[in-house]
């Protein structure tokens, strides 16, 4: 198996090169040059088995023998424990819960930092140490959060030997619980950067980081922890498969409802779609920061001012994976897709042809919420299930009983985080006290932080990075 650029110019790279690179030289982001197919004989198969041994069967296509299986079980097993106190809390990993009629949401918030990053940051830090320990070699992850992303990457690396962690989140811009989960693990190789800025300003920083090294020590190299690396994409498949089959796919069809800001999720939907599962529906959830959802409503994929929501992980103007998503739309033509983003990120509009825009509607549909409607749904659900989501699930939710075609085929909502990051937005929903946090998280606010606030200054944040490894 073989990765390439959705810009066309980057030579194409195996699975360890990518899982270490991230961005492409070029400035796209990796693809398998194909996409791996499964019957829906070898999908029914699948029905008995557990996260960890599905996991095994959806992944290993995209390795192509790179990793021994043997060694790829372990680094799968390893993630997805759930017999260690940093590990899954819940058994099935990822378990679903019953919310309407043939309605589910699929609980991702099962793991050590409450937010489904976990599923895709996990085995990311285990692979990440599995490969540099082979390679004999040290890296720096630098990356950005708007709130879930840095504690999950954190997580996953705060143990790992060859590697130096520096997470980029917007000061003041996240919620007490998301910054503490970051900023109160105190290991020497992880730092935190609070960025007098947003979360673009963030991912631009890093970005332009990527495009140019120099700054960095000789013999180190960055590596990304955001939805640009490939292996985040890859491992987020392995839940659609899981749900689908717990509802009786491949037999019957299922549709999903995914709270998006960076498109990477729902990205993970697509493919396992091309891959071979029964999905009627793919819904993508805005808040008021609604690019995805202007663009395939309307056909306006222009910039607007970033506003803050009560919905902070998706509170993100660029989507980076829908690169990825544009790359297929346009018949893989790398020349024309970095036309189009060199094009767009000099501020002119992203208009998608006819015939690209229909494809794009056939896949997907959309929902905007703002913040008021956002709340009405979370005190509707509890008032009508006792069932408590936190902002970005109660997007998709919305989005899923906006734009379902069928309740005669299982809609899926995907819960992203736990309601006990977001206490401030549940609470204004009207709940009388704030969600608990888990048992292994109680003492979160009692614990030492560190991190520091620096100007959105590319040099001061390259400085720091240098000073620190």
């Amino acid at each position: 198996m073989k990765y390439i650029s959705t810009r066309g110019e980057a030579p194409s790279l195996s699975f360890e090169e990518v899982v270490l690179t991230g961005l492409a030289s070029d400035g796209g982001l990796f693809v398998p040059e194909t996409i791996p197919q499964f019957s829906q004989e070898e999908i029914a198969s699948w029905a008995g088995l557990n996260y960890k041994e599905l996991a095994l069967k959806i992944i290993t296509p995209f390795v192509d023998g790179e990793i021994p299986e043997a060694d790829l079980k372990r680094l799968i097993d390893t993630s997805y424990s759930t017999s260690s106190g940093k590990g899954f809390r819940h058994d099935a990993i990822a378990p679903l819960i019953q919310t309407g009629h043939n309605e589910w949401v699929l609980e991702l918030f099962q793991g050590p930092t409450l937010a489904f990053k976990d599923f895709a940051l996990q085995f990311l830090g285990h692979l990440l140490d599995y490969v540099l320990k082979k390679r004999n070699q040290k890296v720096v992850i630098m990356g950005a959060t708007s709130g879930d992303t840095g504690s999950a990457a954190i997580e996953g690396c705060r143990d790992c030997e060859n590697v130096d962690i520096f997470i980029l989140h917007p000061h003041q811009r996240v919620s007490d619980v998301q910054r503490r989960q970051m900023t109160t693990v105190l290991e020497d190789n992880v730092h935190n950067i609070a960025l007098k800025g947003n979360f673009d300003d963030c991912q631009n920083m890093v970005k332009a980081s990527f495009a140019d090294q120099s700054f960095l020590p000789q013999g180190r190299q960055l590596a990304a922890v955001n939805s640009i690396n490939w292996a985040r994409i890859m491992a987020q498949i392995v839940y659609y498969f899981y749900a689908a089959l717990a509802l009786g796919g491949p037999q019957r069809a299922v549709s999903f409802s995914v709270p998006t800001g960076n498109f990477g999720d729902i990205f993970a939907g697509y493919l396992a779609k091309r891959m071979g599962l029964p999905i009627e529906q793919l819904v993508i959830g805005t808040n008021c920061n609604d690019i995805l959802h202007r663009c395939i409503s309307d056909n306006d994929h222009s910039m607007k001012p970033l506003t803050h929501s009560l919905s902070p992980s998706m509170d993100i103007m660029v989507s980076s994976n829908f690169e990825r998503m544009l790359f297929d739309l346009h018949n893989r033509d790398g020349a024309l897709i970095k036309a189009k983003m060199e094009a767009f990120k000099a501020g002119e509009e992203l208009k998608l042809s006819d015939e690209v825009l229909a494809k794009a509607r056939e896949l997907f549909s959309s929902y905007r919420l703002d913040d008021e409607e956002t709340m009405a749904v979370i005190r509707d659900l509890f008032d009508s299930t006792e069932y408590l989501v936190d902002p970005h699930t109660a997007i998709g939710v919305q989005a899923a009983r906006k734009m379902r075609k069928s309740l005669s085929t299982p809609m899926i909502c995907l819960a992203t985080a736990h309601p006990a990051k977001f206490p401030d937005a549940v609470k204004q929903a009207g709940q009388d006290e704030e969600p608990a946090l888990p048992h292994h998280m109680l003492d979160l606010f009692e614990r030492s932080e560190r991190y520091e606030v620096l100007d959105n200054q590319l040099a001061d944040v390259q400085a720091f990075i240098a000073g620190k490894i």
